[in-house]
């Protein structure tokens, strides 16, 4: 009941710091699902560099797949964003 009342609303600013973090570094991790996963289920980094070839990239493809990877990250950084700035707001006011 305190933790709740006391505890969660002062840690919300830095729980949603590492949540957004975490997140984003979970979403951009490249190598070890390249090790591990094959062409079949890819994550999408992979796939977005299973979208070029040897010799040609077609960067119209790539460019379009990296817009509609970021657009996840995108709108969990405007809810976490929020939070996040205001308690940089909060730690900066004087008095």
């Amino acid at each position: 009941m305190v933790f709740r009342r006391v505890a969660l609303p002062l840690n919300a600013t830095p729980l949603a710091t590492i949540a957004l973090l975490t997140a984003i570094g979970a979403w951009n991790n490249f190598f070890w699902p390249f090790i591990v996963l094959d062409r079949q289920n890819p994550t999408l980094p992979v796939a977005l560099s299973l979208l070029q070839s040897n010799y040609f990239v077609d960067y119209s493809i790539v460019l379009a797949g990296v817009l509609l990877s970021t657009i996840p990250l995108i709108v969990l950084f405007v809810f976490a964003g929020r939070q996040l700035v205001s308690g940089i707001m909060q730690g900066a006011v004087k008095g």
